[in-house]
């Protein structure tokens, strides 16, 4: 037997035991997760697998619809994000799209760095702009702070163009009770952060947009103390169950 097949069969061997240890504590979970899909959460991550969303939020299988992507994009041109969101949205009626980037991507790095993939330089490319954006800013602060204030950055983004979509605006103009919330996760404390911007009306947009990203700099500038530090600072830790529900 090759290591390679090794592996992979140690991986259905802890399915097995995972199948069998849900089925024991809770007994029909199978029977009733079959039977349909009814979340109430959109994530809209990062492939990066140190990111895995239903561990984070501490929901179960079929309590959160996913998406993920390197760096955590929804740009216009990407007809598999945007078909997700219009499932999660009009199908599954959702009530909370969740964009989370995390601190540590590789992909706000190379953005920030320039550096050569390959072909994933085209898809990096949308991250590339957030940073030329917002280039003279960026400068203000250390090198090593860069990224964390980037990958935040990128995330209020991501949810100005989804918000922007014709997916979510014809939600809203049908009066579909739908909220969209910029997040960010720490790999160094496990903490999923709220960046302050949760849009529950595409009017809200720019307003929005603008104060989160004034918050975002105004923070880092008081409260970063090197690579240790977090951008989004400490109040803002997000409880799904508990906080998003005073939001619907």
């Amino acid at each position: 037997m090759t290591a390679g097949r090794a592996a992979f069969d140690r991986l259905l061997a802890q399915n097995r035991t995972w199948a069998r240890a849900m089925e024991a504590e809770r007994p029909g979970f199978f029977a009733g997760l079959s039977g349909q899909q009814r979340p109430r959460y959109m994530w809209i991550g990062c492939s990066d697998s140190r990111v895995p969303a239903n561990q984070i939020t501490g929901l179960q299988p079929g309590e959160v619809f996913v998406h993920r992507n390197v760096a955590n994009l929804v740009v216009h041109s990407d007809l598999n994000a945007l078909s997700a969101v219009q499932f999660a949205v009009d199908r599954l009626r959702v009530e909370h799209i969740l964009v989370v980037g995390h601190h540590g991507c590789s992909g706000v790095q190379a953005a920030l760095d320039g550096t050569r993939i390959g072909l994933a330089d085209h898809w990096i490319r949308h991250v590339r702009d957030v940073r030329a954006r917002h280039d003279h800013r960026l400068a203000e602060f250390p090198r090593d702070v860069q990224p964390l204030v980037l990958c935040e950055l990128n995330v209020l983004e991501q949810v100005a163009n989804i918000c922007a979509s014709s997916v979510l605006a014809d939600a809203w103009a049908a009066g579909q009770p739908l909220h969209v919330h910029a997040c960010v996760y720490s790999l160094k404390d496990g903490l999923l952060r709220d960046l302050g911007m949760s849009i529950a009306d595409g009017k809200d947009l720019p307003a929005s947009y603008c104060a989160a990203v004034e918050r975002l700099f105004v923070r880092s500038r008081s409260g970063l103390s090197g690579a240790d530090a977090c951008a989004c600072g400490e109040p803002h830790v997000v409880q799904p169950e508990a906080e998003m529900a005073v939001q619907r």
